[in-house]
């Protein structure tokens, strides 16, 4: 019967879990801004979230129905980044975002993401 790998470190010599050092930026909370488009890639959204793959999985089954994703079906990821940790910093980079002509936005997606696939299974 295989061991079973423990979070103290006395418990298993053996154990599969990183050092604290290690572990500590995957604990921290990372923001991340994306943007979703609408099947024809004419609508999209951008929007920042802790957690990506809840975020984008609410706005594909409409959860908010009365949102403005919902109303024009903007359900496919097509971009994201990592904006760190600090919450104003991402937020600052949504604004900015949203503050581009199209085009500039269309150059940033198409960077990432030339055929403008939905990402969102990649997540996982």
């Amino acid at each position: 019967m295989g061991s079973v790998p423990f979070c103290h470190s006395e418990r298993s010599e053996e154990s599969v879990f990183s050092p604290p050092s290690e572990r500590s930026y995957e604990m921290e909370k990372h923001f991340f801004v994306y943007i979703l488009a609408n099947q024809t890639d004419v609508a999209t959204y951008i929007g920042v979230t802790s957690n990506l793959p809840a975020r984008v999985y609410e706005h594909k089954n409409h959860l908010d129905p009365d949102s403005f994703t919902a109303k024009y079906n903007i359900t496919k990821l097509v971009y994201y980044e990592d904006a760190g940790t600090e919450p104003l910093i991402a937020f600052e980079r949504e604004k900015q975002l949203k503050g581009w002509r199209r085009s500039k936005k269309n150059a940033l997606i198409e960077r990432m993401n030339p055929s403008w696939v939905d990402l969102y299974e990649t997540l996982f």
